[in-house]
């Protein structure tokens, strides 16, 4: 039963793979459109990644080590754009950065573009991509015993030190795959940029607009290299995963005992 789910991810993947030619796989990363979707979208996903970073990771410690009114509400806030439809997404962030809203008119005013806009790109792909971030870099968090903050500030650390010196070393692994793996789902996002941004065109709207105006055989190309980036992300992903559990288990394994492999 573990084999038909394996076929069923892998056979559409490696169709898609191998079905392009040599010869039209390197034609289409020479196509000058071609690379600028595909660098785009690496560029605004890592960007967008980073932003959430920034913002969601103060967040994903106050949720790892503090308890209060709310809190579960909080968290379900966060997870809310995994379960949102992505064109409910875009139709959401265009309707709020619209002219006829206060916050579309600020945003006017600072002369900043959303629709048809890198920025308004990244926006979307903060939004779809905070999840993740949060959710990895809170499960890191939680792994760290707070004792090990307690000692440091009782040695004289500040809260921001004892968070720098101690938390982040420790937990910096969850924290790294959160980052990978939100630039990973910002890469793969269409429906909700194809709403807020046609043009610049990411690597998926430069497939699906292939794929409608000429089939199969010109969209393909395209799809495989975006695939090439999104598995070189996931190896990335997957040999930090394992290290740390690695790690983990040399740490918890008894003294002069070897860690069974």
């Amino acid at each position: 039963m573990g084999g038909v789910i394996l076929l069923f991810i892998l056979l559409p993947i490696l169709e898609m793979v191998t079905a392009p030619s040599p010869e039209a796989v390197v034609r289409t990363i020479q196509d000058k459109d071609v690379y600028r979707s595909i660098w785009l979208s690496i560029s605004t996903a890592a960007g967008a990644a980073g932003i959430a970073f920034v913002f969601g990771t103060p967040l994903a410690y106050v949720l790892a080590r503090h308890r209060f009114p709310g809190k579960r509400l909080v968290e379900a806030i966060v997870d809310l754009p995994i379960v949102i439809p992505h064109p409910v997404i875009g139709i959401a962030i265009l309707s709020v950065t619209g002219r006829n809203h206060w916050v579309g008119k600020i945003l006017a005013e600072l002369g900043i573009r959303i629709m048809g806009s890198v920025t308004g790109i990244v926006t979307v792909l903060v939004f779809v991509a905070t999840p993740l971030v949060v959710n990895s870099v809170k499960s890191g968090f939680e792994a760290v015993n707070p004792r090990s903050e307690y000692v440091a500030r009782s040695l004289g650390a500040g809260a921001a030190g004892a968070f720098f010196r101690v938390t982040v070393p420790l937990a910096w692994r969850s924290m790294v795959v959160g980052f990978v793996m939100a630039t990973a789902r910002a890469i793969s996002e269409f429906g909700a940029v194809v709403i807020v941004a046609y043009h610049p065109m990411i690597a998926p709207v430069l497939i699906f607009e292939r794929y409608e105006a000429f089939g199969l055989p010109y969209s393909q190309p395209v799809a495989f290299w975006l695939i090439m980036v999104s598995l070189l992300l996931f190896v990335v992903l997957r040999t930090l995963t394992l290290q740390g559990w690695d790690a983990a288990t040399r740490r918890s394994a008894p003294t002069g005992q070897e860690t069974p492999r």
